[in-house]
């Protein structure tokens, strides 16, 4: 787990303010859900045999004897809010949220055991236009923060629960007669979770993978149209993308769609996008059976991405560093402050504050990165005025009455 200190939160802000941005233009609503939730919610949506509730989850009894854990995803804790808060009924939902989840794995470049992740939700709508609609929304996204040449996407469809299940005992029979070649996750998992196996990095596996029956070849004829019209949808927009026929992503609730955007700019863990259809989860964790679709992002990776140009044009250093040298500047100078941050909206102004030289003050305004320094002294103070000196220009300081400093400083930024 780690700190993330001042010089790095413009880029979080930028990431995250372009989500919010997005959000808002595809009519998406915010939902917050808590950092903790009853430990056997997520073994029931993401599976009791996989890494993340094997391995991965930080888990805990509290006083009462409850094992609570924190939220290694999501979409689980959304699913849960929507059911007891009665949001499902009849009712189409398009929610978005945001936070930090935590799971106990190796740390690595990008990935960390207190990670964030931004995330989508859509509840009611089962046809491939909301597919196709989420997945536009992250090509924007890329295009927003100028990453669109980074990443690629890559799809499949898993098929309808039936289909899945179908072909779930086609890839136990495949892979039994293999076993030997199987490495000791892929065993533990043969049973329990064979799809999975399809996903093993292990180089000594490729080959035995690549000849496994593929799902494509087996899926319903209604996953089969839904994931053509997906396909047409996407190829009307522009966006690229590959049929990846292994990939199966790595939560036992996905069905139908299922999608990444990946890089080859982090190293092995390359994915800084995924998601998919989960139409059985509402009614496995209680609630009315409701079709489903969503995608989280991690923002650690996504981060890693930004070009640091695009992090410099984004920056917003302040319009001015107010100067004030004795303690009469320093009552002025503060009224004076206050006014302006009231009558220019936007406006961003430090005050200087801990006394100190002209010469020292001046140090830390340009350290402040500030566009102008506005002086405050006992000249200034006996003529009612404020100097103000250009700190990145070449321009030259000039001297403006305290009661016309508003406008002067509103028609600056503005011309700025």
């Amino acid at each position: 787990m780690n700190d993330i200190l001042p010089e790095e939160t413009p880029r979080w802000q930028i990431v995250e303010g372009a989500f919010r941005q997005l959000m808002r233009a595809y009519g998406y609503d915010e939902i917050r859900m808590p950092l903790v939730e009853m430990t056997d919610l997520f073994k029931r949506s993401i599976g009791e045999v996989t890494d993340i509730v094997e391995k991965e989850m930080y888990t805990f009894v509290d006083r009462n004897g409850d094992s609570l854990s924190l939220r290694p995803e999501g979409t689980a804790s959304c699913v849960r809010a929507a059911i007891q808060n009665g949001l499902l009924h009849n009712q189409i939902q398009k929610l978005w949220y945001g936070g930090p989840m935590f799971r106990h794995e190796r740390p690595q470049k990008g990935r960390y055991r207190q990670f964030h992740q931004l995330g989508v939700e859509v509840f009611g709508l089962d046809g491939p236009d909301i597919d196709a609609e989420i997945i536009a929304m992250t090509a924007r996204y890329w295009r927003e923060l100028a990453l669109e040449h980074k990443v690629k996407l890559e799809m499949n469809s898993l098929g309808s629960n039936e289909a899945r299940a179908a072909y779930r005992d086609i890839l136990v029979k495949y892979f039994g007669q293999h076993s030997e070649h199987l490495d000791e996750d892929s065993q533990r998992r043969l049973h329990s979770n064979p799809l999975r196996i399809l996903d093993s990095k292990n180089p000594d596996m490729q080959d035995l993978i690549e000849a496994a029956p593929r799902l494509s070849e087996h899926l319903d004829e209604s996953s089969q149209e839904h994931f053509a019209g997906l396909c047409t949808m996407l190829d009307d927009l522009g966006i690229e993308y590959v049929i990846n026929p292994r990939l199966v992503r790595g939560l036992d609730y996905y069905n139908r769609t299922v999608f990444e955007w990946t890089t080859d700019q982090l190293g092995a863990q390359g994915t800084v996008c995924a998601g998919g259809r989960y139409d059985g989860l509402v009614a496995q964790l209680g609630g009315r059976a409701t079709t489903a679709v969503g995608f989280a992002l991690g923002l650690e990776r996504l981060i890693a991405l930004l070009d640091d140009a695009r992090v410099a044009q984004a920056a917003q250093p302040p319009h001015a560093y107010f100067i004030v040298v004795g303690s009469e500047a320093v009552r002025t100078g503060f009224r004076l402050s206050e006014e302006l941050r009231d009558n220019i909206p936007g406006l961003r102004l430090v005050m200087h504050t801990g006394g100190g030289s002209l010469k020292s003050q001046f140090k830390r305004a340009d350290r402040s990165g500030a566009q102008l320094a506005l002086i405050l002294g006992d000249d200034e103070l006996q003529a009612q005025t404020v100097a103000i000196k250009p700190l990145r220009t070449e321009q030259h300081q000039e001297t403006v009455a305290q009661d016309q400093l508003t406008q002067w400083l509103s028609k600056y930024i503005h011309s700025n």
